[in-house]
C-alpha cells in the first residue's frame, strides 16, 4: 500500500497535538469545574473499568481522526500483472457437407468426426476470430467471424449434409470463405478446407478461389478425409438402408496445389486419430506471436479508512448516550 498525496500525512501533527493535549489535562487536572456545597454525590469509588471507560470516547474520535487523514491521503494498493497481446488471427473452416460425408470409415461418419474434432480445435483458440462455410453443389456461410466460442459451436454442430444441393464445389466453398476475411486486418488469414471429393460443381474452379486466396494473403490449409479405395457408405436400398462398400476418390494433386500456392499444406486423414492428429498441427503451426508487458493494476482503498472512521465516531456518539452519561 501507498499514499497518492503523502504530503497530507503531515496533518496527522494535529492528533498527535490532541493527544498530548489530553495527556497534559489528566495530569494537571485542569478540568471544567463547578462549585457545589458539597461533594458527597461524587465521592464514589470508581473501579478500573470505569477509569477506562471515561477516555474510550477520546481515542474514538482521534482515532476517526487519523482515518480520515489516511482516507484524503488517497491510498492505494498496486500489484504487477501481465499482459499477454496475442496477434491477430482470423480462421474460417470450410467444411464440405456433401452426401459422401455420410461415409462410415471414420467414426460414426466422416462429417459427425470431423464436426467433433472441429469444435475441439475450435475451443482450443480462444483468442482468435473463426468462422464457418459450408459447402456442396453451392456454398454459404454457416457463422461469420466472431470470438463468441458458445455460438461457433453451436453453429457446428447443426451442420448436416441435407443442408444444401449435393455435390462438390470446391472452388465456390473455398471463395465463400476468403469472401468472409477479406476486409479483415488481421494479421494473419488462415482457411482450413476439409473435403472428400472430387471438384464438380459450382461457378467459380478451385485454381481460381486459390489465386484469390493468394491475393489476399490467406492460407489455405486442405484436408482430404476419407481412405483410399473403397469405403463403407449408407445406401438405401427396398429393404432399408444397407452399408455398403462404395469408391472413394479424393482430388489430392489440386488440394495439393490450393495449398502450396497460398504458403498453406496438404493432410490426408483416413480415420479420426488421424484427422486429430491434422489439427492439432495446424493449431501449432498457426500459434500467435505473443508479448508480455508487465503493468501495475491500481485498487483505491480510502473507502476502508473512511468506513473505520465513520464506524468510529458512531461508537463513540453510542458510548456517550448510553454509557458515559450514566457513570457515576
Amino acid at each position: 500500500m501507498y499514499f497518492e498525496y503523502p504530503k497530507l500525512l503531515w496533518l496527522m501533527i494535529v492528533p498527535g497535538l490532541l493527544l498530548l493535549h489530553y495527556i497534559l489535562l489528566e495530569i494537571t487536572g485542569r478540568h471544567p469545574h463547578l462549585r457545589v456545597s458539597s461533594s458527597m454525590p461524587w465521592l464514589v469509588k470508581r473501579t478500573p473499568f470505569m477509569a477506562v471507560m471515561r477516555h474510550i470516547p477520546f481515542v474514538l474520535r482521534l482515532f476517526a481522526l487519523v482515518m480520515i487523514i489516511f482516507a484524503i491521503a488517497r491510498p492505494r494498493s498496486s500489484e504487477s500483472v501481465e499482459k499477454i497481446d496475442t496477434e491477430g488471427i482470423d480462421i474460417v473452416l470450410a467444411m464440405d457437407v456433401s452426401t459422401s460425408m455420410l461415409a462410415r470409415d471414420l467414426t460414426p461418419d466422416r462429417i459427425s468426426a470431423s464436426k467433433d474434432i472441429a469444435i475441439e480445435f475450435i475451443s482450443q483458440r480462444p483468442s482468435d476470430r473463426m468462422g464457418i462455410v459450408v459447402f456442396a453443389g453451392e456454398s454459404f456461410t454457416q457463422c461469420p467471424l466472431t470470438t463468441d466460442r458458445a455460438t461457433l459451436i453451436n453453429l457446428m454442430k447443426e451442420v448436416q449434409t441435407d443442408l444444401i444441393e449435393d455435390g462438390t464445389a470446391i472452388g465456390n466453398g473455398l471463395a465463400t470463405a476468403i469472401a468472409r476475411m477479406k476486409d479483415s486486418d488481421a494479421k494473419s488469414r488462415v482457411v482450413i478446407l476439409l473435403t472428400d471429393g472430387v471438384n464438380n460443381r459450382g461457378e467459380i474452379s478451385p485454381q481460381m478461389a486459390a489465386e484469390i486466396a493468394k491475393t489476399y494473403g490467406v492460407r489455405v490449409y486442405t484436408i482430404g478425409v476419407g481412405k483410399e479405395g473403397m469405403a463403407p457408405y449408407p445406401v438405401m436400398t427396398p429393404w432399408g438402408v444397407e452399408v455398403q462398400n462404395v469408391k472413394v476418390e479424393i482430388d489430392e494433386r489440386l488440394l495439393s496445389e490450393i495449398a502450396e500456392s497460398t504458403g498453406g499444406r496438404y493432410f490426408r486423414a483416413t480415420d479420426n486419430t488421424k484427422l486429430a492428429e491434422i489439427y492439432s498441427e495446424i493449431n501449432k503451426m498457426e500459434k500467435a506471436r505473443t508479448t508480455v508487458d508487465s503493468f501495475p493494476i491500481y485498487k483505491e482503498l480510502f473507502a476502508s479508512f473512511a468506513l473505520l472512521a465513520l464506524a468510529a465516531l458512531l461508537l463513540e456518539l453510542l458510548l456517550n448516550w448510553f454509557v458515559i452519561r450514566r457513570l457515576p
